[in-house]
């Protein structure tokens, strides 16, 4: 078993539910479920098709706008994005458009046709955490980003082993990634980015130069 973020192969049992089993890199911090455990990509799509987010959804909106008002705050006008991980309803995408923030969206399920060029920033808001390969997403994204390029996550982060085991995050079985404030800080450390915690499930990763 190696570690789907760093590819380090020390790695360490974290916990056990009734469900999975959730393992630790020694390195990076990232705690994740082995590929055994994970669904198949048609039951991972039948639970996401059950998603009712869309543009209408007041609470929607305010949930995603924890994310995006910092994230504005952060660019030059006109500043051109991409929304990672959108879904079938690219909601944030057209909240940042409208905004005077030109944003095209992507998801592997539902619009896997990637936008083409470069963008100013990348924003990937409660997807991470489904991602079989992040240490390979991270790469795809930083051969996306223009130099300066802002890159902006939202994901709740693993505190400690005692409050993992009562999260409700983990419950969730297409989530098969989690990520600490040490994870974020290997990431930052690893690809030359600047860190930024912004909020309880908000980072701000930083392209100072090429």
């Amino acid at each position: 078993m190696h570690c789907p973020l760093c590819s380090h192969t020390v790695i360490s049992h974290y916990h056990r539910d009734k469900v999975r089993d959730y393992w630790q890199c020694n390195r990076c911090q990232l705690v994740f479920v082995n590929a055994q455990q994970r669904l198949s990509p048609e039951a991972e799509k039948a639970i996401y098709d059950l998603h009712q987010n869309s543009h209408t959804d007041a609470g929607y909106i305010r949930f995603l706008s924890r994310f995006a008002e910092p994230l504005k705050q952060r660019l030059s006008p006109g500043s051109k994005g991409l929304d990672y991980g959108c879904g079938p309803a690219p909601v944030l995408a057209e909240m940042l458009s409208t905004s005077g923030f030109p944003t095209v969206g992507y998801d592997p399920f539902y619009q896997p046709a990637l936008p083409a060029g470069t963008f100013d920033f990348v924003c990937c808001t409660e997807a991470i955490e489904h991602f079989y390969q992040p240490g390979k997403v991270f790469e795809h994204w930083l051969g996306l980003m223009n130099p300066c390029a802002v890159l902006g996550i939202m994901t709740k982060r693993v505190m400690n082993k005692e409050r993992f085991a009562n999260w409700h995050y983990k419950n969730d079985q297409t989530h098969v990634c989690f990520f600490s404030e040490a994870t974020f800080s290997w990431v930052a450390a690893h690809y030359s980015l600047r860190l930024e915690i912004a909020g309880p499930d908000v980072v701000f990763l930083y392209r100072d130069k090429v």
